[in-house]
């Protein structure tokens, strides 16, 4: 079992996990019904909160120092989560889902809106665009955000947090966006969601949004996930990858954005984070 590192002194962490439900026969659901809270007034709970995300059930934690508490603090909110749901009803981290007629018909428009505001891409310094609503048609994708943050507040936009966050986020593609390729091999999601460097400039810090909820419910994930943020953090001065590795940076951007790392790309650069 791999073991957590320590976490980089100064640092909060935290997550905002999206999960599809399903009913007793296995059929993903709308998640508006079925769980308090939405985007503009999440439900509190113990360790953080949950709330409806369009068709899927969204949950928060309450920013950790270390490890501990920050799996913890998921594990607590997923309990609580799961008891809010009716009986036989489960949470699936399938990163994307096209729902049956007879359940999107039946769903609240207000749950067919893609409501999120825009993303960055952390390489560029622009925004996003949005997903093409009409070409989705009745598919939905999951995200698995983590949050990462190294002051209490500020401006999100000043421009030294915006070269902070930028780069440190290039960073997370190097050890970790890259990497979970080999772990969610969704290439439909990626088409619309979580491409190489979306993130969201926050007061506090940044949300990193190129994962899916993948590393979720499984704990030797999370804490996968955990060290290689760990490492990313740790390394910003000493080896920062984006500028050491900057003629294979492209590669890596298309490696993210089209949900296919092949071995070819990792022995021509040498990649330098193992693939465990």
């Amino acid at each position: 079992m791999t073991l957590a590192v320590n976490s980089i002194p100064g640092f909060k962490f935290g997550c905002d996990p999206e999960l599809f439900i399903l009913n007793e026969e296995g059929t993903p659901v709308c998640a508006d019904g079925l769980i308090p809270g939405d985007k503009s007034n999440p439900h509190k709970v113990d360790g953080g909160a949950v709330q409806v995300d369009g068709f899927a059930a969204e949950f928060n934690i309450d920013p950790a120092s270390n490890y501990d508490e920050f799996s913890d603090n998921i594990d607590l909110v997923l309990a609580q989560l799961k008891d809010m749901l009716p009986k036989g009803y489960t949470l699936t981290d399938k990163t994307s889902v096209t729902f049956r007629k007879d359940v999107w018909d039946a769903a609240p428009d207000r749950a067919k809106i893609l409501g999120c505001s825009p993303d960055f891409n952390a390489w560029t310094g622009e925004v996003n665009p949005p997903p093409d609503i009409a070409s989705l048609g009745r598919t939905r994708f999951l995200g698995g955000h983590i949050h990462i943050g190294w002051r209490d507040e500020g401006d999100a936009f000043g421009k030294n947090h915006l070269r902070n966050c930028n780069e440190l986020v290039q960073q997370l593609d190097w050890q970790l966006g890259a990497w979970s390729v080999l772990r969610d091999r969704d290439k439909q999601r990626r088409k619309a969601y979580g491409k190489a460097g979306s993130c969201r400039y926050k007061t506090y810090g940044v949300e990193y949004r190129v994962l899916s909820p993948f590393w979720v419910l499984n704990h030797n994930e999370r804490v996968r996930t955990w060290n290689r943020m760990q490492s990313a953090i740790a390394n910003m001065r000493k080896t920062f990858y984006p500028e050491v590795k900057a003629e294979f940076n492209a590669r890596l951007i298309q490696a993210i954005d089209d949900c296919k790392l092949d071995l070819d790309f990792r022995k021509e650069n040498q990649y330098p984070i193992e693939f465990y």
